[in-house]
C-alpha cells in the first residue's frame, strides 16, 4: 500500500468511528478530558494542513485561517488557540463544515502524496498518521464518555465487537530473574521520541502475573470495604476517593442487587471474566496494596512482555513518566508532541481493545495523570 492509499484508509477510519453517531453528539464535552468528536475530526486535518501542506505545497490555499485558532490543540510555536476546556462551546464550524473541510484537505492531501515527497515529509507524513490513530483511540473513549454520562445510556453501536478476553492457562506469575535488560526502540519502523533512547535497566529478581485482573477479583475488592479503608491508599489517593465519592470503576452502576456497567451497547450486566478496566492509578494502587502486591514498573514490564498476552488494556505501571537517557525534542512544534508533558503523571503500558491495529509496540509509552479513568485503563500484578 503507497503512502496516498494509506492516508486515505486511515482518514476514512477516523470517519467509521463517527460514523452511528447522531449530529448533536458531535458538540458535547461533559468534562475537561473529554474533547467532542467533531473537534478530534477538525483537529487531525488541521494537523496535515499545518505541519504539510501549508509548508510543503507552494499553491495551496488555508481552507480557512481561523481553524488554526479552533483547532490548535497544544502547540504554543503554532499561535493562540482555544482553552481546552472550551471546545465544546464551538457551535461553529458546524459538523458538516468540518466534514467539508476533511474533504478539502485529503483532496489535496491525496494529490500530493501521490507525487514524489521528500525524506523529511515522509517521515511526518508518518507521524501525522500515527497522531490521527491516537485521536481515533480518544474517539472512541470520548464519545464512551458522552454516551455513558447521559441518563439514557444510549447504545453506540450494536455492531461494536468486545473482543475476545484470552486468559493465560496457568495463571502463576512468571518469574523473571536479576539482571541487566535493553530497555526503549531500535529497529526500523515508526516509534515515537519518548521510546528513544535504548538503554540497559538493572533489574532485581521480580515475578509478574500473566493475566490481567479481572472484574471478579475486583468486586472483591469492593465488596472487603476497599474503597473506605484508608490503609490501602496513597493520602492523596485517599482525598480523590473521599472528595469525589468513589465506589467502583468508572461507569459500574449497582442495580437492585446487581452491578452493571456501560458498554458500548449500552447498560449490561456486569461481565465476571472481562479484565477490570476505567481504572485510575489510585484505584490500581490500592488493589494492589490490598492484595499484598504491588504494580510493575515499566521497565518490568517491557523486560516480561514478551511471556504473557497484553494489548487489552492499558495497563499502570509504578513509573513517573519522564525522559530516557539522551532524550531530546525535535526544534519547532514537533518537538512539543511529547517532551513538555514529562511532569506529574504515570506511564501506562500495552494497548486498549481500542487501540488502532499496528498501533502498538511493547515499548510504546503512553501516560496519563493519577486520577484519570475515562480510557481502557486495567491492572497487572506484580511481586
Amino acid at each position: 500500500m503507497n503512502l496516498a492509499q494509506r492516508y486515505q484508509q486511515i482518514r476514512q477510519h477516523t470517519e467509521y468511528i463517527c460514523s452511528p453517531l447522531q449530529t448533536e453528539d458531535y458538540v458535547v464535552q461533559p468534562i475537561e478530558d473529554v474533547s467532542p468528536p467533531k473537534w478530534h475530526l477538525g483537529h487531525t486535518t488541521w494537523f496535515f494542513e499545518t505541519f504539510i501542506l501549508k509548508p510543503y505545497v507552494p499553491a495551496y490555499k488555508e481552507y480557512n485561517a481561523e481553524y488554526n485558532y479552533v483547532f490548535n490543540s497544544y502547540y504554543e510555536s503554532v499561535g493562540t488557540r482555544v482553552i481546552r476546556t472550551d471546545r465544546g462551546n464551538l457551535s461553529r464550524p458546524t459538523v458538516i463544515d468540518i466534514y467539508s473541510y476533511r474533504k478539502y484537505v485529503d483532496e489535496a492531501m491525496y494529490h500530493f502524496l501521490c507525487g514524489d515527497v521528500s525524506a523529511e515529509v515522509h517521515e511526518l507524513v508518518i507521524l501525522g498518521f500515527n497522531h490521527e490513530e491516537q485521536h481515533q483511540e480518544l474517539l472512541y473513549t470520548d464519545i464512551k464518555y458522552i454516551l455513558g454520562h447521559n441518563p439514557l445510556f444510549p447504545v453506540y453501536s450494536h455492531e461494536y465487537k468486545v473482543p475476545h478476553q484470552e486468559t493465560a492457562a496457568d495463571s502463576q506469575f512468571i518469574q523473571v530473574p536479576e539482571g541487566i535488560y535493553e530497555i526503549g526502540f531500535e529497529g526500523d519502523g515508526f516509534c515515537f521520541d519518548n521510546e528513544l533512547n535504548r538503554h540497559k535497566v538493572y533489574l532485581n529478581e521480580y515475578r509478574i502475573s500473566p493475566n490481567l485482573v479481572t472484574n471478579a477479583e475486583y468486586l472483591e475488592f469492593i465488596n472487603s470495604g476497599g474503597y473506605h479503608d484508608f490503609r490501602h491508599w496513597h493520602s492523596e489517593g485517599w482525598g480523590w476517593v473521599n472528595n469525589n465519592k468513589v465506589e467502583a470503576p468508572l461507569y459500574w452502576y449497582l442495580i437492585d442487587g446487581h452491578w452493571h456497567h456501560y458498554t458500548y451497547h449500552g447498560l449490561q450486566p456486569l461481565d465476571m471474566h472481562g479484565p477490570a478496566t476505567h481504572i485510575s492509578y489510585f484505584e490500581a494502587y490500592a488493589y494492589a496494596a490490598w492484595k499484598g502486591m504491588r504494580l510493575p514498573t515499566e521497565f518490568e514490564w517491557e523486560a516480561a512482555s514478551a511471556k504473557f498476552n497484553w494489548g487489552k488494556r492499558w495497563e499502570w505501571t509504578e513509573s513517573s513518566y519522564l525522559p530516557y537517557p539522551g532524550f531530546s525534542k525535535a526544534p519547532g512544534a514537533i518537538g512539543e508532541y511529547n517532551g513538555k508533558f514529562m511532569v506529574n503523571q504515570k506511564v501506562l503500558r500495552g494497548a486498549s481493545e481500542v487501540t488502532p491495529p499496528g498501533h502498538s509496540r511493547a515499548t510504546y509509552r503512553n501516560f496519563f495523570q493519577t486520577h484519570l479513568r475515562w480510557q481502557f485503563t486495567g491492572i497487572r500484578l506484580a511481586m
